[in-house]
């Protein structure tokens, strides 16, 4: 699973039949306290997710098990939007040690 940032989307008009009707957007990988990580992700949304909105994103066999999506040729799938992401502070404590 990736943390990311709905920060686009994209229109093909000519696309496998299995992806029509679905939404594609573009991901921007985030870390926990919300700076960008290196490159992008086209992701399916299932979610109805937002511009600028953070999400939980899966790849792989997992995003093809994501709803709507079963036998689907996607990579990446948007599966929910988050709230809030808190870190426990004795954890970043204790990788700095």
């Amino acid at each position: 699973m990736i943390l990311a940032r709905v920060v686009g989307t994209v229109v093909a008009t000519r696309k496998d039949p299995r992806l029509e009707g679905k939404k594609l957007l573009i991901l921007k990988p985030i870390s926990p306290d919300g700076k960008d990580e290196a490159g992008y992700v086209i992701s399916v949304d299932t979610v109805s997710a937002g511009f600028k909105e953070v999400v939980l994103a899966v790849s792989g066999s997992s995003a093809r098990m994501a709803d709507g999506c079963k036998d689907t040729p996607i990579d990446s799938a948007i599966i929910g939007i988050v709230d809030t992401v808190s870190l426990d502070s004795d954890s970043n404590d204790n990788k700095r040690k």
